[in-house]
């Protein structure tokens, strides 16, 4: 950490952070500002956290599990600040925060004002313990800290003008949407396909409606009722694959294909890093498609030369019983990238030959275009299909859909 930045104080660097965030858009209006400027984030952090560390535009783990994953976090500030633009908390209102942390409360408090109510709510004891602790410390003490299953809300505080979810849902239970008062928001990042999505829904008719998305990540909502994607190793923690649909497939077949030659297949599609929102759409354009789809997630360092993902996180994947081929990426200029396919397995050639066919007519038909409609429906009564590409995401309490436009839609 720069000297320099360490030296400064709290109120200075709360100021350099506001500043920062209002200048790459993430702050749209001056209450958030605002907000941003008044809550100590410093106060909310693990004692082992600099204050320096504290107001960087990223995620400070404040828990984490045996394996020393983090299981509970303060988001970075972007994310917040996004969130809480999209769930437009008004003065006066009343708004439920699932997963608790302390500091995005306190925010949400500082918008709501003294005339509105914040819950936050979390499973895990020790997290509201010390979400409690950080609150009182830092003069919230009328935010209302629960310790309880956010998957169900918390209905004695409702109805919310909106609510926000600090985790990744798989699912929205039926209590959860029932806490919505009229004309509400849910911002959510919703996993569909293994890709994460920060959605803001609102009520449209039986179901919700997303009015905004963005590619993000968040640790996963816990409890009996969660539903997280399948993580299969295929060679260790070094390369694992991630699924999100019921079907099975043969993690042996998979793990040898990894020994087989590599294909590579590269289209005639480039990008620049200044495009980010091209990657996002992308990858569910990819996700949308009738077939048996995952992710990979890899260590790049431990598989160099051999698997070189788009996105070592979560890096769209086609599947075959004993072949797979990713999303790649490589530099063919200053600034420029091509995007292509790496295979492996007997199906290697077929399946990296389609994924770059997938590519071009994304970049044909969809990449200058509004994106797809994102739906949430009740389990039971799903979207009606209408001929165009549809992705159904079929959940236990809801239906999500996820409908790309004609082209004919967009002339």
């Amino acid at each position: 950490m720069d000297s320099a930045v360490e030296e400064r104080s709290p109120d200075q660097l709360r100021t350099a952070l506001a500043a920062r965030l209002r200048a790459k858009g993430w702050i749209r209006t001056a209450a958030v500002q605002e907000a941003i400027l008044a809550v100590p984030r410093h106060l909310f952090v693990p004692g082992t956290v600099t204050v320096a560390e504290a107001y960087a535009d990223s995620v400070v783990a404040t828990k984490r599990g045996p394996d020393g994953k983090a299981v509970s976090s303060v988001s970075a500030p972007w994310l917040q600040a996004y969130m809480l633009e999209q769930a437009m908390p008004r003065p006066g209102g009343r708004v439920l925060e699932i997963g608790s942390g302390g500091y995005n409360a306190a925010l949400i408090a500082e918008l709501v004002g003294p005339h509105g109510r914040v819950v936050t709510v979390d499973i895990d004891a020790d997290i509201t313990t010390s979400a409690r602790t950080y609150l009182d410390r830092a003069g919230y003490p009328h935010v209302q800290v629960v310790h309880g299953d956010g998957n169900l809300g918390y209905e004695p505080g409702g109805p919310y003008d909106a609510i926000i979810v600090t985790v990744e849902a798989g699912d929205l239970s039926p209590q959860l949407v029932q806490q919505l008062a009229p004309g509400a928001r849910i911002v959510v990042p919703l996993r569909m396909r293994t890709l994460t999505r920060c959605l803001t829904l609102q009520p449209s008719g039986d179901h919700l409606a997303a009015t905004a998305a963005l590619q993000c990540g968040f640790v996963s909502m816990q409890g009996d009722r969660r539903q997280l994607a399948r993580r299969i190793p295929l060679r260790g923690a070094d390369v694992v694959l991630l699924l999100d649909d019921p079907a099975e497939i043969d993690t042996a077949a998979l793990t040898t294909a990894l020994s087989t030659p590599r294909v590579d297949v590269w289209a005639p599609v480039t990008v620049t890093m200044t495009e980010p929102g091209s990657f996002e759409s992308l990858h569910l354009w990819l996700s949308s498609q009738p077939r048996p789809f995952g992710a990979l997630a890899v260590d790049r360092e431990a598989t160099a030369g051999l698997l070189d993902p788009q996105d070592k996180f979560t890096c769209p994947t086609l599947l075959t019983a004993d072949s797979l081929a990713y999303l790649a990426m490589r530099k063919i200029a200053d600034g420029i990238w091509q995007f292509g396919a790496h295979g492996f397995g007997p199906a290697a050639g077929a399946l990296t030959t389609d994924l770059v066919d997938l590519i071009v007519a994304w970049n044909r038909d969809h990449r200058p275009g509004p994106g797809p409609a994102i739906t949430v429906h009740p389990t039971g009564t799903p979207p009606e299909p209408d001929g165009r590409l549809q992705l159904v995401v079929p959940r236990r309490n809801t239906t999500i859909a996820v409908t790309w436009p004609a082209l004919e839609d967009r002339r």
